[in-house]
C-alpha cells in the first residue's frame, strides 16, 4: 500500500510573499508548531539539505531527520525527499503555490510515502496521522503569515543604510511584510549632511518632511521642503536630499510602483559619502 496525502490552505498574501515566508527553512521554528529546530548542511544552487528536529513527543521521545528540498521559483513548485527515511521506505513531497488573487495565495501540500514493516505505524495509520496534523500546521502558517502583513515595523527595528548618506531604513517593503506595488520608509539627516543624487527609472518618490528641512535638488534645481511639507519626485528626475535646517531632520519617503527588480530601483548618479568617485557610473 502506498501512502498519499494531500492538503491546501488559501492565504491572504501575495505568492512572492507566501514563497519567501514558507521556503526559508531556518525560519521554520518559528512558522511550524512541530519544529524544535532546522539547521542547514549544504545548498546547492535551488537546492537545500538539512536536518530538522522535533520537539518530544507524549513519550519523550525526539524525532530528527535529513531532507532534502528543491526549489523551481518559476513554476512556484518545491520538490522535497528524506535523505534519512527513519521510518518511510521513502517520503517524498510536493509544495505547490497558485496565484488565486494579488492578495491571495493557495498553498497545496501533497505527499507520497510508504512506511516501513518494522514501523511503529503502518501505511493506513500514517496517512491518517498526516491528514489529522497538515490542516493544523497550515492553519498556523496562514495566521503567521497573514500577521506578518500587519507587522508594526519600527524605526530601529530594519538595518541601516548609509550608503547614499543619512540614516535611511526601508520599514515596509515586499521582504518584510509583502507590499506589493512599491515601499516607504524614513531617513534621518544631520544639519548639513545629504542623500547623494540619483534618480528612480520605474517610481515616483513621494517625500514628507517631518522635522528639519530640505533642499532638494531637482535635476539640480533648488527646490526648499519645510517642516511638515511633501514633494513629488517624478521618474527618472535626478534629486539630492540637503538638510538645510540647524536640527535633526526625519523624512519619511515611499516609492511606487516597484522597480522589476531591486537592483534596478536606483540609479546613481554621484558617489555616497564612502565610496571614492572613480566606483560610481555616473549615468545622466
Amino acid at each position: 500500500m502506498l501512502g498519499h496525502t494531500e492538503n491546501s490552505i488559501e492565504i491572504n498574501a501575495p505568492i512572492d510573499f507566501v514563497w519567501a515566508q514558507t521556503n526559508d527553512v531556518r525560519d521554520w521554528p518559528r512558522l511550524f508548531s512541530e519544529y524544535a529546530a532546522a539547521e542547514i548542511l549544504e545548498t546547492d544552487g535551488d537546492s537545500v539539505t538539512f536536518r530538522l528536529t522535533m520537539h518530544p513527543d507524549e513519550e519523550g521521545r525526539v524525532w530528527s531527520w535529513v531532507s532534502e528540498r528543491t526549489l523551481d521559483r518559476e513554476r512556484y513548485l518545491v520538490r522535497a525527499r528524506r535523505v534519512e527515511t527513519g521510518p518511510f521506505e521513502f517520503m517524498n513531497i510536493t509544495w505547490t503555490y497558485e496565484r488565486l488573487e494579488a492578495d491571495v495565495t493557495r498553498m497545496v501540500w501533497v505527499q507520497d510515502f510508504q512506511m516501513k514493516p518494522s514501523a511503529p505505524v503502518d501505511t493506513a495509520g500514517m496517512t491518517e496521522r498526516i491528514n489529522q496534523n497538515s490542516p493544523v500546521q497550515l492553519r498556523l502558517i496562514k495566521e503567521k503569515v497573514e500577521a506578518r502583513r500587519r507587522a508594526v515595523v519600527g524605526f530601529g527595528a530594519v538595518p541601516s543604510n548609509r550608503r547614499r548618506g543619512g540614516d535611511l531604513r526601508t520599514l515596509v517593503a515586499p521582504a518584510n511584510v509583502g507590499s506589493s506595488s512599491g515601499f516607504c520608509g524614513a531617513v534621518r539627516l544631520q544639519p548639513g549632511e545629504s542623500v547623494s543624487e540619483h534618480y528612480h527609472p520605474y517610481s515616483e518618490e513621494y517625500l514628507f518632511v517631518a522635522s528639519g528641512a530640505l533642499r532638494v535638488d531637482l535635476d539640480s534645481e533648488p527646490a526648499s521642503v519645510p517642516a511638515e511639507h511633501a514633494l513629488l519626485i517624478p521618474r527618472n528626475v535626478r534629486h539630492r536630499l540637503t538638510n538645510v535646517s540647524d536640527v535633526e531632520a526625519l523624512v519619511v519617503f515611499q516609492l511606487s510602483p516597484l522597480a522589476p527588480t531591486p537592483a534596478l530601483g536606483h540609479v546613481d548618479t554621484e558617489p555616497g559619502p564612502a565610496e571614492a568617485p572613480d566606483l560610481v557610473a555616473v549615468t545622466r
